[in-house]
């Protein structure tokens, strides 16, 4: 007998018995990215939307009055100047203007930021009469317009004698009912063994609250404090009525009094200011960004 000792040739697979998960790439990327070009359109279009309003904003800052009245409109300005910020620090008394706004702004974020998470805490954990009834109150309460309350608040402040003070500017803003809403809707989803591991070691509903509830509350805490900081400094109605003298004016309103003369606006003034005035805002939100996004996407409605 002879053996065949000739190589074999070997049968290479035809592209149609390739398995179904290993297509060639070029094939994956057509079909999983180019396909939804639209949805990338329409997001770029979006975000040019969102932008367009503050690049012009700060672009227009640098612009003369005349440039800024001409038409049509330029997006660069054709002379860069620096003279509107140095007619809002000169004109204006900055100093003054921002140290109220920053006071106002902070205290009412504090005081949001402890007694919220206090009544959240109560309304999520502790089991009391009327629990339901002042929940269901907090929920009333989102659903009425801050206008209707706007005179019957002004009555209480005067009557209390804090018009033209900056207590009369915050102490009617240090708990509000969507923050009481948000940190409850947050604290209900944390395990309960933590709080009766803390009761059986002799804690305190205080000691819990402090040392365990708010420990944990970071992305909550984060957005609500991002957003009544953000409501807080841009707030311009009420401080508009409240504070009757130049000396508790707010930013706000200072630039909205001062950069309106006898005659018109001056555009530039108010652009320059609205540019310093969202500074800080910006720096906040750069700061808490990750815990603001895990707060929103964390925080469930049960």
């Amino acid at each position: 007998m002879s053996v065949d000792t000739a190589p074999r040739s070997v049968a290479q697979p035809s592209r149609d018995d390739q398995p179904a998960g290993r297509q060639p790439r070029a094939g994956m990327v057509g079909s999983g990215h180019g396909g939804h070009w639209w949805l990338y359109l329409i997001l770029v279009v979006a975000l040019v939307a969102v932008i367009a309003p503050f690049v012009w904003m700060i672009l227009g800052s640098f612009k003369s009055e005349g440039e800024l009245r001409q038409v049509p409109p330029t997006w660069w300005p054709e002379t860069a100047s620096l003279d509107n910020y140095t007619q809002l620090f000169s004109r204006l008394n900055f100093g003054q203007f921002f140290f109220n706004s920053a006071v106002v702004a902070v205290v009412v974020t504090v005081g949001n930021l402890v007694f919220c998470s206090m009544l959240g805490y109560a309304l999520a954990m502790l089991d009391f009469k009327g629990k339901k009834v002042i929940f269901v109150a907090v929920m009333a309460t989102l659903m009425i317009p801050g206008v209707v309350t706007f005179v019957p608040l002004f009555v209480l402040v005067a009557n209390a004698g804090l018009v033209d003070t900056l207590p009369g500017l915050f102490l009617p803003f240090l708990v509000s009912p969507f923050g009481v809403f948000l940190m409850r809707q947050f604290i209900i989803g944390l395990p309960k063994d933590l709080l009766d591991a803390g009761r059986v070691d002799g804690a305190g509903e205080l000691t819990i609250f402090a040392r365990i509830i708010m420990p944990l509350c970071g992305p909550a805490l984060a957005t609500l404090g991002i957003l009544t900081f953000l409501g807080s400094w841009n707030n311009f109605l009420w401080p508009l009525v409240v504070a009757q003298s130049e000396e508790k004016y707010t930013l706000p309103v200072a630039l909205a009094l001062y950069s309106t003369g006898q005659n018109s606006t001056n555009y530039g003034l108010l652009l320059a200011g609205a540019t310093v005035v969202i500074i800080p805002i910006l720096l906040i939100f750069l700061i808490f960004q990750r815990k603001f996004i895990e707060g929103i996407a964390t925080t469930g409605l049960k």
